[in-house]
C-alpha cells in the first residue's frame, strides 16, 4: 500500500542518503531510489517510478536532480519537489567543494586510480541490475519487445542520441494506440488492475 504525504525534511534526507552514496552518476541512483522510495517507503509504486524515470531522461537537465524533483512534487507538491532536489544536489555540492582542490593533487596515485576501477564496476552492476528489474516490468508483450530491442540496436549500431529513441518508443506506442486500440487497451489493463490492488 502507497504511503502519502511524508515530511519536508523526510524528503530531503532521503534523497540526501540517496544522492550522498551514489557513485557514477543519475543513472547509478536508480538502484537507491527504488530501495529507498519504492520498496522501504511505498511513496510510489514501481510502475510509476518507471514512468518517471523515462520522463525525467526525456527533459533537459540532471537526470538524477529531475527525477528527485517529480518524487517529491508527487508527495508534496511544489514545496516537497523542492526540498528533494536540494536533497539530492546537496551531497554532491559538498563533496565537489570538499575534493576539488586535493583531488588534482592525488589523482595520479596509483591507489586513486584503482579505487575508481572498483567503483565504475561496481556502478555497473548496480546499473545492470535496474535495468533488468525494470526490463520484466515493462516488456511483457512482442509489442514492447521489439520496441526495446529496436531502440537498443539503434543506440549500439548507429550511436543514435538516447532522447531520440527515447521520442520514437513514443512515437510507436502512441501509433499503437491509434492503430490497433483493443490490443493497446489488452496491454496497459493489467497494469491498471496492479496498481488498484497496491
Amino acid at each position: 500500500m502507497l504511503l502519502k504525504h511524508p515530511s519536508y525534511f523526510s524528503l530531503m534526507a532521503t534523497f540526501f542518503k540517496i544522492g550522498l552514496f551514489t557513485f557514477g552518476g543519475g543513472y547509478a541512483m536508480i538502484p537507491l531510489i527504488e530501495r529507498e522510495v519504492v520498496e522501504k517507503r511505498c511513496w510510489i509504486s514501481e510502475k510509476d517510478l518507471i514512468d518517471l524515470i523515462a520522463i525525467s531522461q526525456s527533459l533537459p537537465g540532471i537526470f538524477a536532480i529531475n527525477l528527485s524533483t517529480f518524487i517529491g512534487q508527487r508527495q508534496r507538491g511544489r514545496s516537497g519537489a523542492i526540498a528533494s532536489a536540494i536533497g539530492c544536489a546537496l551531497p554532491s555540492f559538498l563533496v565537489i567543494l570538499a575534493l576539488a582542490a586535493g583531488l588534482a593533487r592525488f589523482q595520479e596515485l596509483v591507489v586513486v586510480q584503482h579505487f575508481f576501477i572498483g567503483v565504475r564496476a561496481a556502478v555497473t552492476a548496480q546499473i545492470l541490475l535496474a535495468t533488468l528489474k525494470m526490463g520484466r516490468q515493462i516488456v511483457k508483450d512482442k509489442v514492447t519487445a521489439v520496441i526495446a530491442l529496436a531502440a537498443w540496436l539503434l543506440v549500439i549500431v548507429i550511436d543514435l542520441h538516447p532522447i531520440l529513441t527515447v521520442l520514437g518508443g513514443a512515437t510507436a506506442g502512441m501509433a499503437l494506440y491509434w492503430l490497433a486500440p483493443t490490443y493497446a487497451r489488452r496491454i496497459i489493463q493489467p497494469e491498471r488492475k496492479g496498481g488498484e490492488s497496491s
